[in-house]
């Protein structure tokens, strides 16, 4: 094994290896991973593999379509399959809220220069024929949606990587981080001691647990996440061309086509934290026991939604944990207070956002700077000020709202208030309207008479 390098990643999915991929793209040669199992251990290896651009963050929709288009690259690099099913996806609106969000949503792809275009009920029923229409007023259709192989896009990065001079040391267990005087690190590990000048914490699942060898406290959750495979259906298997994704946000799914039936998975208000008290070392290529009581409403919902459903048998039930930030967006770039110390962490949804944030990070790590604006994910948004009590509460708010419509100049409830100034009570009774900042309860402004103490 290796005892000196220019940059060291820990963690061997997806983010960690698109980190590595990336460096050695922009001419960092000498760099090296080290993963404590296998590639794909933690939450990469049962994803559901799904891909799209949709987000609420421009910035972050525009990398998201970024990394998309590098999959056929990659394939061209390395001679390796991602699997890719390139099918399109739908997702749909019920409501002229849900509608207005989708039109918003539309606009911003256009300047961003994602080919994203809004569909009736008609078109919908064309691209996907298995949808109940009814109350569904329109959606947004992109034709980049589709799905993948996890395992086979990870190896990818890594033979692209490997390829650009990159060393990757699997069953490699880090024990210790220990910064030198001069800024470098000394990792420990069970294989030896690696010398390195730039680490990167891209411990998925086991970022916390990484972090907190440094001193440092990573917000991040993993949560519960559920999606569920069924038995051949002919509506699918009969199909000349494979079915496009559908995104139903009313019921809180997604759903695909897996081989010659469905995979569909859901983000339920039932939610549950996972690993409250740290992630077990152990932990890798297991699943969480089967909860159908979790999902009950919303698998109802969907055999409402989707009625060949409502027949299909279940082959397999996936139950894994994700890692979530308290806003749902990666923590990426330079830690403050460590000098040479990356984050690559909270990128719950990996197979639309990795190759975005390995670029990212490499950009900064290279080159000074991101090409684009990256405050939705800097690491540094979330200051000294951040616990692990307000992180739990908010990780669930927002897998919680994971399909919710978002309105201009929303404030979420969870963890509040969770900073105040000395003012907060006297500004309270000259009726402040809160919001927060960074943690800080601020106020909008202030309500007179009778007006609501929320803005409506």
């Amino acid at each position: 094994m290796k005892t000196t390098t220019r940059a060291l990643v820990i963690g061997g999915g997806v983010v960690g290896a698109s980190v590595l991929y990336h460096l050695t793209k922009l001419g960092w040669k000498d760099v090296m991973l080290v993963e404590r199992s296998e590639l794909t251990s933690g939450s990469t290896w049962h994803a559901a593999g799904g891909f799209h651009t949709l987000n609420g963050d421009t910035n972050m929709a525009a990398l998201q379509g970024y990394t998309i288009r590098l999959y056929k690259e990659l394939e061209e690099i390395t001679g390796m399959s991602c699997g890719l099913h390139h099918v399109g996806g739908v997702t749909l609106a019920d409501t002229p809220e849900r509608f207005d969000m989708m039109l918003a949503e539309r606009a911003k792809h256009r300047f961003m220069g994602l080919d994203t275009e809004i569909v009736g009920p008609e078109e919908i029923a064309r691209i996907a024929p298995i949808t109940n229409l009814e109350g569904i007023i329109g959606g947004l259709y992109d034709p980049l949606d589709g799905h993948l192989d996890p395992s086979g896009t990870t190896h990818a990065y890594a033979k692209a990587a490997r390829m650009g001079g990159a060393t990757i040391e699997t069953h490699c267990m880090v024990r210790e981080t220990n910064q030198r005087p001069d800024g470098t690190w000394d990792v420990v590990t069970d294989k030896g001691t690696i010398h390195t000048e730039h680490l990167i914490n891209a411990g998925g699942l086991w970022a916390r647990e990484v972090g907190a060898m440094a001193g440092v406290y990573f917000p991040l959750h993993p949560m519960e996440h559920q999606y569920i495979v069924t038995d051949d259906i002919p509506e699918i298997y009969e199909r000349e061309a494979e079915h496009p994704h559908v995104m139903d946000p009313a019921g809180e799914s997604y759903l695909r086509q897996e081989g010659r039936g469905l995979c569909i998975g859901f983000y339920e208000q039932s939610a549950r934290p996972w690993a409250v008290d740290g992630t077990p070392w152990g932990f890798g290529h297991e699943l969480l026991p089967d909860d159908f009581d979790k999902i009950e409403q919303s698998i109802d919902f969907a055999y409402k939604r989707f009625p060949v459903l409502a027949t299909a048998g279940v082959k397999s039930v996936i139950h894994g944990p994700f890692t979530f930030a308290p806003d749902g967006n990666p923590l990426v770039g330079p830690v403050p207070g460590l000098r040479n110390y990356w984050s690559a962490c909270g990128v719950m949804a990996g197979f639309s956002q990795g190759g975005g944030v390995g670029l990212t990070l490499a950009q900064w790590m290279v080159e000074g700077e991101p090409e684009r604006d990256v405050m939705a994910m800097d690491v540094a948004r979330f200051g000294d000020w951040i616990s692990p009590g307000y992180t739990l509460p908010k990780v669930i708010e927002n897998y919680q709202k994971r399909f919710s419509v978002s309105y201009p100049n929303e404030e979420l409830p969870a963890a509040r208030p969770h900073r105040t100034t000395p003012m907060y009570d006297i500004f309270s009774r000259l009726g402040a309207v809160w919001g927060q900042q960074y943690g800080l309860e601020v106020p909008n402004y202030f309500a007179t008479g009778n007006e609501p103490k929320f803005e409506t």
